[in-house]
């Protein structure tokens, strides 16, 4: 048995170099100029109120990629400013999700509560220097004063207080002195910027909330625009990569680095790239909760889910979603992906890695009339058609089959080459048979084919090639298979851009997004280990569940249909 893929490490073998891009050519000329003296260093930042998802992959990738090609490194660091949404169960599972895509932070774990000491002190700074004050606007008035993208702001009656008024309410904010949302800390900007977001933004507010990691020590925590380039100073990070919606925003992680750079003595260079967009799923956090919440989904790791843990569930192996990553490369523009890419991309990867089993999805009983009663004979299935060094197994044939239901068809259409009155098919990797007859139960269904078999046309012996018929089909012995749980998924929504135009996603969901099956097993299938992934022949590529398999009794889930269902196993 191969190693399971979905566990298996990159290496050299199985990475690929990406293209280049405006990032790359970026950080070569830097490196030409000694802008950063070579070094390259790098982020991922995510805010732990949620699992990561497949647009997360790409930033991941990124971020620590090109960490790894230029001989850098790439920090894993925790935006845990918003303690109302966040908790340890988000940080645990971002760890093991990065971890699992391949890479590694080494020392380089951060989380931005490491420097709200810092920041606090640094905000200090900003009033002492005239570039920050309180004010005691309430939100609503905040916005009201803001302006629009077509008129200026206006500045809060509060704007001019002294610093040392600013600085003893700054202070008692941190006491906890004030009721939540009384006062906020602004930077002291320009009310009539074209850029709205430099028109005194908030950087600091009163919230009482329990820190997952500090605690109730803090009662103001610093905001987003804020905390986020300091950190990147404080870590020394060369670039900083994030998406598109964060261009406007470069004028303010610069200008707050500006007022303090005889703090922090490093200003990184913000640079942005197209996020994922991808047709048939959903990847804002809200609507993934929301999906969540309302048990539209079973939980984060649902197999439908574009999260992660649900993809690794579902079958994606890091390997995948590394060559998807590279496939899809960077840009500035926005653009829609189709999910079909992402697909093939698995099952690029688990063609070459998924050794072949056989699986009865939708059985239906055939009977080989002139087969002995009580005789098994073995027949012999490679493990890998294009590994030979994989080695074969065993098939045992008895005289009671199961067969796919689609593979009998009493009236066949046209082009229809697999069983039917008249027709002969081979058995795969056993005999050539034809049918004689069937039997049906009162309600008129099929309940089970008989054939006849020609017992000199057995696979692999001389001669038996000779005679050919244009159907093969796959079976296994009743006497032999094992029944198991297998579960076929399908995309989530039926239409390729489920939230757009204004659209409620949810009216876009697939009612048959999953089917459960009582299906026939190979009988080695009953020892499959969780995240196991196998080719069933002709049904596509399957993973024994992680969750809930048990020793001896797996569920296996469609990972991702065959190329051509209708062919040959690849």
């Amino acid at each position: 048995m191969k190693d399971n893929p979905a566990v298996r490490p990159p290496t050299a073998a199985n990475a690929t170099m990406p293209a280049a891009n405006f990032i790359r050519n970026l950080i070569d000329d830097d490196n030409r100029s000694g802008k950063w003296g070579g070094r390259v260093e790098t982020r991922f930042p995510p805010e732990p109120n949620g699992y990561l998802h497949i647009g997360h992959a790409k930033s991941i990738c990124l971020n620590f990629g090109l960490a790894r090609d230029y001989g850098g490194i790439c920090h894993l660091r925790f935006d845990d400013t918003n303690p109302e949404k966040e908790n340890q169960e988000y940080v645990d599972t971002i760890i093991e999700s990065v971890r699992w895509l391949g890479f590694d932070w080494g020392r380089n774990l951060h989380y931005a509560s490491d420097y709200f000491d810092r920041l606090y002190e640094l905000a200090e700074q900003l009033i002492t220097r005239g570039h920050a004050y309180v004010d005691s606007l309430t939100a609503e008035e905040i916005r009201s004063l803001r302006g629009t993208l077509t008129e200026v702001g206006k500045n809060s009656p509060h704007r001019d207080r002294s610093i040392n008024e600013n600085l003893d309410l700054f202070r008692r904010m941190k006491a906890g002195d004030f009721a939540d949302g009384e006062y906020v800390l602004r930077a002291k900007i320009d009310m009539s910027s074209p850029n709205i977001n430099l028109r005194d933004p908030v950087i600091y507010r009163i919230r009482r909330a329990h820190h997952h990691r500090t605690g109730d020590r803090w009662s103001i925590y610093p905001m987003y625009d804020y905390t986020h380039c300091i950190s990147d100073a404080l870590e020394r990070i060369t670039h900083s990569i994030c998406t598109l919606e964060f261009e406007d925003h470069r004028p303010l992680y610069d200008w707050v680095l500006d007022q303090l750079q005889d703090q922090v003595q490093c200003h990184p260079q913000q640079v942005e790239f197209a996020r994922l967009n991808m047709t048939y799923t959903v990847t804002s956090k809200r609507k993934l909760m929301e999906l969540v919440e309302s048990s539209l989904v079973d939980g984060w790791d649902d197999p439908r889910m574009p999260t992660l843990v649900g993809m690794r569930r579902r079958g994606y192996t890091p390997q995948s979603i590394r060559l998807f990553t590279d496939r899809i490369g960077v840009s500035k523009s926005d653009s829609w992906i189709d999910m079909g890419l992402l697909e093939d991309c698995l099952r690029q990867d688990l063609n070459e890695s998924a050794p072949r089993r056989i699986a009865v999805l939708r059985p239906l009983k055939l009977i080989i009339d002139n087969f002995p009663e009580g005789q098994v004979e073995e027949c012999t299935a490679p493990n890998h058609p294009q590994n030979p060094e994989w080695g074969s197994r065993p098939v045992a044939l008895s005289r009671v089959l199961y067969i796919e239901q689609e593979d009998f068809m009493e009236v066949p259409t046209k082009g229809y080459f697999r069983l039917s009155p008249g027709m002969e098919v081979r058995l795969r990797y056993a005999y050539i048979v034809k049918y004689v007859g069937l039997v049906k139960n009162d309600n008129g269904e099929i309940e089970e084919i008989h054939c006849t078999y020609d017992p000199d046309t057995k696979s692999g012996t001389p001669g038996a090639e000779s005679r050919k018929v244009k159907g093969n089909i796959h079976w296994l012995s009743s006497l032999h298979a094992c029944k198991s749980e297998v579960r076929i998924f399908d995309r989530l929504f039926v239409e390729p851009h489920p939230d757009s135009g204004g659209k409620d996603y949810k009216d876009s969901l697939n009612p048959h997004s999953r089917e459960i099956l009582s299906a026939y097993l190979e009988p080695s299938l009953s020892d499959a280990l969780p995240e196991e992934l196998f080719q069933f022949e002709r049904n596509g590529y399957f993973i024994a569940d992680r969750v809930e398999s048990k020793p001896g009794r797996p569920i296996f889930n469609r990972a991702v249909t065959l190329r051509d269902s209708w062919g040959k196993s690849s």
